[in-house]
């Protein structure tokens, strides 16, 4: 069954575009940036314990494809499916896609979004909540995720911020829901 349209959710246009893009591109770009911030910072698998190793999807509701992670010193990787092809992960997380990056930037409380079932969580919940609150200490930004520093980096944050607030007010503006999820302060 579908899920309802969030005032988050991503037009179904913008799905539509993405469905026939070629994958293994993202998945080596995506991939090899989760290895060099593994490496250069090697306390966010310290902190995740047991859940190195353990593969987790990342489904977005209004994309066409689920991300499956999977964290490790030498072989992290970040692979793209069918969202139907996840059996082998050990926790699924389910929302639509600016709330995702939402949780990843720290706009959006998690723990709210889960009680309003803005945010679906399946399998191990442990795993989950680990790599949550690894990510959450770790107040990673964009500029960091690409693995810059100086004013590249504060760019980076700065167009990024710009870029998400832009597409929020998008996807609110379009989806015809009311309300919407408030930002944290």
């Amino acid at each position: 069954m579908p899920r309802p349209s969030s005032a988050l959710s991503l037009p179904p246009l913008v799905s539509t575009l993405i469905a026939p893009l070629p994958r293994t591109p993202m998945e080596m770009l995506l991939s090899r940036l989760t290895k060099q911030l593994v490496a250069r910072r090697p306390e966010l698998l310290r902190r995740l314990g047991e859940v190195v190793k353990v593969p987790i999807a990342i489904v977005p509701d209004d994309m066409p494809h689920a991300f499956l992670l999977s964290l490790d010193n030498t072989k992290s990787s970040v692979t793209i499916c069918d969202k139907n092809k996840i059996s082998n992960a050990e926790a699924v997380v389910r929302a639509p896609f600016l709330v995702l990056l939402g949780l990843l930037d720290g706009t959006y409380d998690g723990d709210a979004l889960f009680f309003t079932r803005d945010l679906r969580i399946e399998g191990k919940t442990e795993y989950v909540l680990a790599l949550r609150n690894t990510l959450e200490d770790a107040e990673l930004s964009p500029g960091e995720f690409f693995g810059l520093t100086g004013q590249s980096a504060d760019w980076v944050n700065k167009v990024s911020v710009q870029i998400l607030d832009k597409a929020r007010w998008l996807a609110a503006r379009s989806s015809g829901v009311t309300g919407s999820l408030e930002p944290r302060h």
